[in-house]
């Protein structure tokens, strides 16, 4: 059985050495001062290593304007905000998945997110458009560790138990093409934090249990809201025979949870929420659902990305809240917000190391390529993956 492959050397040390914190300028250090930067792509040239930040802003938008049409920059919530100012349309990995599906005239689409969001555009886009990904180090480390080996295994042991032909396959956004096709492959589906309930519930109205990866924690916040004991949702250990379970424990699982997390929202815990309370009398906690369960139930509210920019966007002034994801979308919120308070929930540090990754001297790069007729980091499903991927992407679209 394959052996665990997920974490990154290079994750604890980039995560260390980002700052936690609200102020953050449109301005950016040159790309070779970042901390990461020998751990990302490294075929960039080297006159894009010392550009500052005021000179990449403006020749990223001058090559924006020579493009037109002809390219539509997507980018993701937890996007840099240097990278952000430049997207044509921005949101959570469902709107933008929905956005590359309906958007049909331009020829490139330049996707500031991570490597399986672009997987998920190309798909979802039209045989005419290509999808470029500025920086092809810009991955995911939950996608990571639901390896497509260690899955497919998974689920031939199920189907050796004869539980396959009533277990539906479940992947969270967050995985790889070949994982969306092996849920479109067997009548499965794709969820997003937006509509994981509804997916959910689209399952069990067809069959007994999911298999429900990367994410146990989404899986599992998700499984309680609909009201499914935790005794019946086992966690699966691919390292060991069966997931370290019975064939009669599994077959009475309603939820199989892989063995996955985010490392960002791992961070926040109860005791923060605690010290955030005693700290902030009356105020609001709002964390996403790939928290552990623990920290979502001692939460007042719980979402997406979109959703928690929703609701504090909505919230009457004067509201303070403490916010339970990623920092760059924390910080959004709160110069967007003037007349709220709104800080993150870990006082210490909470960015996406990998989206992080998405330098705008990528951005730059790709972008001044395209003009001279070049292009760069063009990210190709291949066919029969794309094929079984967009049918459980286009199933997704349509339950919410």
């Amino acid at each position: 059985m394959a052996t665990m492959r997920f974490i990154k050397p290079d994750l604890k040390w980039q995560i260390d050495n980002i700052a936690c914190q609200n102020e953050v300028s449109l301005d950016t250090a040159p790309l070779s001062s970042e901390p990461g930067f020998l751990l990302w792509q490294k075929d960039i040239p080297k006159p894009y290593w010392e550009l500052a930040g005021q000179e990449l802003s403006q020749r990223v938008r001058a090559a924006r304007a020579k493009l037109g049409d002809k390219v539509l920059i997507l980018g993701h919530h937890y996007q840099r905000e240097d990278i952000i100012q430049f997207a044509d349309l921005k949101g959570d990995s469902f709107k933008l998945a929905k956005w590359a599906s309906e958007q049909q005239d331009a020829e490139y689409i330049v996707f500031c997110g991570v490597h399986f969001m672009a997987e998920a555009a190309d798909v979802l886009s039209q045989p005419h458009q290509k999808v470029l990904l500025p920086n092809m180090a810009a991955g995911c480390t939950m996608a990571d560790m639901a390896d497509p080996d260690d899955v497919n295994d998974c689920w031939q042991q199920l189907s050796d138990l004869g539980l396959a032909g009533d277990t539906m396959p479940v992947t969270y956004m967050n995985s790889t093409a070949s994982l969306k096709a092996l849920c479109g492959r067997n009548g499965g589906i794709v969820c997003t934090s937006s509509n994981a309930g509804a997916v959910l519930e689209w399952s069990f109205a067809q069959r007994q249990r999911v298999l429900f990866f990367p994410d146990q924690h989404l899986g599992r916040n998700t499984g309680v809201k609909l009201g499914i004991p935790l005794d019946q949702m086992l966690v699966w250990d691919f390292d060991l025979p069966l997931g370290g379970h019975t064939p009669e424990a599994l077959a009475a699982a309603r939820i199989i949870l892989w063995r996955g997390w985010c490392s960002v929202h791992m961070r926040f815990s109860v005791q923060q929420i605690e010290a955030t309370r005693a700290k902030y009398p009356g105020v609001n906690v709002l964390v996403h659902p790939e928290c552990k369960l623990e920290v979502v139930q001692a939460a007042d509210y719980n979402g997406s990305t979109e959703y928690i920019h929703k609701m504090i966007t909505e919230a009457p002034a004067g509201s303070v809240w403490a916010v339970g994801t990623e920092i760059n979308l924390v910080s959004r919120i709160a110069r967007e917000n003037p007349d709220k308070t709104v800080f993150c929930l870990d006082p210490v540090v909470c960015p996406c190391s990998t989206m992080y990754r998405i330098h705008p001297a990528y951005l730059c790069w790709v972008l001044e390529e395209l003009v001279e007729g070049r292009m760069h980091n063009h990210l190709i499903v291949e066919p029969e993956t794309a094929k079984w991927a967009k049918v459980a992407l286009d199933r997704m679209l349509t339950v919410h």
